[in-house]
C-alpha cells in the first residue's frame, strides 16, 4: 500500500470523471485540469495525463476516435482525439474510481492526523 495516492492514480480519476462528463479532447483536459488546481499550486504534467489516457485505453476503460477540430473540412485541418467508455469501460472506471475512494480516505486521515499532532 502507498503512502498516499500516486499522481497518475489522481489523474486517471479525473480524466475519468471528465470522460462520464463528456468533456472534450486530451489537450482539452489537460487545460482544465491546470486550471482548477491552480488554486492549489498543483500543474498536471503533460506527459503524465498523456500516459495516463493511454493506460486507461490499455487497460479496455476507453477506447479514442479521430475527428477535425472545427466544422468545416475546407478549413479545419487540426485532429484531435476524443475518448469514449468501452462496452464495459463505465463498469470497470466505477470499479476504479471505488478503489481510489478508499485510498483517498486513508489518506485523508492521515493527512488530518498530521495536521492535528502538528499544528494544532
Amino acid at each position: 500500500m502507498a503512502f498516499m495516492i500516486s499522481q497518475r492514480a489522481f489523474i486517471k480519476l479525473y480524466l475519468i470523471t471528465m470522460v462520464e462528463e463528456h468533456r472534450g479532447y486530451g489537450y482539452e483536459m489537460l487545460e482544465a485540469m491546470k486550471e482548477d488546481f491552480r488554486p492549489f499550486g498543483y500543474v498536471p504534467p503533460q506527459s503524465e495525463v498523456y500516459r495516463a489516457l493511454h493506460e486507461l485505453v490499455q487497460e479496455g476503460v476507453f477506447y479514442r476516435t479521430k475527428r477535425l477540430k472545427g466544422n468545416d473540412p475546407k478549413v479545419d485541418f487540426q485532429e484531435i482525439v476524443l475518448y469514449h467508455f468501452t462496452d464495459d469501460g463505465a463498469e470497470k472506471a466505477k470499479l476504479y474510481k471505488k478503489q481510489v475512494k478508499t485510498d483517498l480516505d486513508r489518506c485523508l486521515g492521515m493527512l488530518r492526523k498530521a495536521e492535528q499532532d502538528n499544528f494544532a
